[in-house]
C-alpha cells in the first residue's frame, strides 16, 4: 500500500513516521509514505497557494489550479485522470465519516491519495472535479487536515502484518471482527489492589474459559 499525502506542512509528519508501527510497516513493505508540498508546484510567483473566496468572507480558499499542478506534476499528465488511476480523497469534515468499514475498505483499494486542506478550506471545484471522495474524522473543524490524514494512516498502518508487535492486538481490539465489531472489555494490570480498588476476582482466577466468558460479558 503507497499512500500520497499532499499538504502545506511535510515536516509535520516527520514525527509521525518514526513511530514504531508505523516503522515496523514500511521496514515490512507493508506501507510506502511519500509526502508533496502544494507549494512547491504552485504556478502562482512566490509559490502562492490561496486566495479570498468569491462571494467575500472570512479566511483563505486553497485554489484549483494549485492543486491541479501538484497532482500532474506528481503524476503525469491530466490532473483531472489521476483519480482514474488510484482514488484521491479530500479531508474535509463534510466527508464520509471514517470507520472500520471505510477502513477496510481503504485497505483494500491499495494505493490511494490523500489531499489536506488548511486555512478556510478546498476550492469546491477540487473535490467536484479532482477527488474521488472526502473523508471525515469527526463532525467538527481541524486548522487543517495534517490531523486527520495521521489519524487514516495510523489506523492504517496498524492493520498491516507485522506492525504492532502481537498480532491479537489487532485481532482482539475494539471494533474488530475478533470482537464482534464491539468495543474492547476493560483491561486491568499490577497491582491486583490499589485503594480498595480490586481487580475482579475471575481475571486473577487463571480460569481462562471463565475469563473468557467474563471478557465477553463485558463488551461495549
Amino acid at each position: 500500500m503507497r499512500i500520497d499525502v499532499f499538504t502545506l506542512f511535510p515536516q509535520w509528519f516527520n514525527w509521525f513516521f518514526q513511530q514504531r508501527h508505523l516503522t515496523n510497516a514500511i521496514q515490512s513493505g507493508g506501507l510506502t509514505a511519500r509526502l508533496f508540498n502544494y507549494r512547491d508546484y504552485s504556478p502562482l510567483k512566490h509559490g502562492q497557494v490561496d486566495d479570498t473566496p468569491f462571494g467575500g468572507g472570512a479566511g483563505m480558499v486553497l485554489r484549483v489550479d494549485v492543486v491541479c499542478a501538484a497532482l500532474s506534476a506528481v503524476y503525469g499528465g491530466d490532473c483531472r485522470a489521476v483519480k482514474r488511476k488510484q482514488p484521491v480523497f479530500l479531508l474535509s469534515p463534510r466527508g464520509r465519516r471514517l470507520g472500520s468499514m471505510l477502513l477496510d475498505e481503504l485497505g483494500s483499494c491499495g494505493d490511494f491519495t490523500l489531499l489536506c486542506g488548511r486555512y478556510e478550506g478546498f476550492d469546491q471545484r477540487i473535490s467536484d472535479h479532482l477527488a474521488t471522495e472526502e473523508i471525515s474524522i469527526g463532525d467538527y473543524v481541524l486548522s487543517g487536515g495534517e490531523l486527520a490524514a495521521m489519524v487514516l494512516v495510523d489506523a492504517l498502518a496498524r492493520r498491516i502484518p507485522g506492525a504492532l508487535g502481537a498480532e491479537d492486538s489487532v485481532r482482539l481490539e475494539s471494533f474488530s471482527a475478533g470482537l464482534d465489531g464491539r468495543r474492547e472489555y476493560p483491561q486491568y494490570t499490577k497491582p491486583a489492589n490499589f485503594h480498595g480498588w480490586q481487580v475482579p476476582d475471575v481475571l486473577l482466577s487463571g480460569n481462562h474459559a471463565e475469563i473468557e466468558k467474563w471478557r465477553r460479558k463485558h463488551l461495549g
